[in-house]
C-alpha cells in the first residue's frame, strides 16, 4: 500500500474517533488521540499473531520513513505552533507560581520515577546500566512531553481554588 493511502486511511481513522470522542466520551483531544494510536497498534499486534502478514508490511512502512526528517522538518513545527495558539498568556501569568512549582516538582519527581524503574526494568532484563545512566534517560524525556500538557487546561473553577 502506497504512503499516501496509508496516510489518508490514518487521518480519517483519526477525525472518525475524534468525533466519536466529541459526542461520546468527552475526552480532552491529545488523551483521545493518544488512545486510539493505543489501540490501533494493539490491533495491529492482535492482527499480525492471528496471521495476517500486516507486521511485515508495517516494517516496510517504518522503514521507509526518516523520522528524524519527519518530526524535526516536517512535524515539531506544527506541534508546537498548534499548542502556542491555545495558551491564554492572562492566565498563564495568574498561575505562575502554581505552574512553576508543579512543573518543577512533577519534572524531579518524573525524573526520580523514570530513573528508578528504568534502572530496575533494565536489571531485570540483563541490561546492567549505572544508575546514574539512568536518572540522566529520565532527565531527557521528562520535560519532553508539552503537547500532552496543553490538553489538560485549568478550568475556571480550579483557577479560584490555586489561587
Amino acid at each position: 500500500m502506497p504512503l499516501i493511502y496509508t496516510l489518508t486511511i490514518l487521518i480519517c481513522l483519526a477525525a472518525l474517533f475524534g468525533y466519536v470522542n466529541h459526542r461520546l466520551l468527552k475526552l480532552p483531544m491529545t488523551i483521545e488521540l493518544m488512545a486510539v494510536a493505543l489501540v490501533c497498534s494493539l490491533s495491529l499486534l492482535a492482527l499480525g499473531k492471528l496471521g495476517f502478514g500486516v507486521g511485515t508490511e508495517a516494517q516496510r512502512l517504518i522503514g521507509a520513513v526518516d523520522f528524524n526528517e519527519t518530526l524535526m522538518h516536517g512535524m515539531l513545527g506544527f506541534l508546537l505552533f498548534a499548542g502556542a495558539l491555545h495558551v491564554k498568556l492572562e492566565e498563564l501569568l495568574d498561575l505562575k507560581w502554581v505552574i512553576g512549582t508543579l512543573a518543577t516538582v512533577g519534572t524531579l519527581l518524573s525524573i526520580a520515577i523514570i530513573g528508578l524503574l528504568g534502572y530496575v526494568m533494565f536489571d531485570w532484563v540483563g541490561l546492567s546500566l549505572p544508575f546514574l545512566y539512568c536518572l540522566l534517560f529520565g532527565a531527557l524525556i521528562s520535560p519532553a512531553d508539552p503537547i500532552a500538557v496543553m490538553g489538560c487546561s485549568v478550568k475556571p473553577a480550579c483557577r479560584k481554588r490555586w489561587r
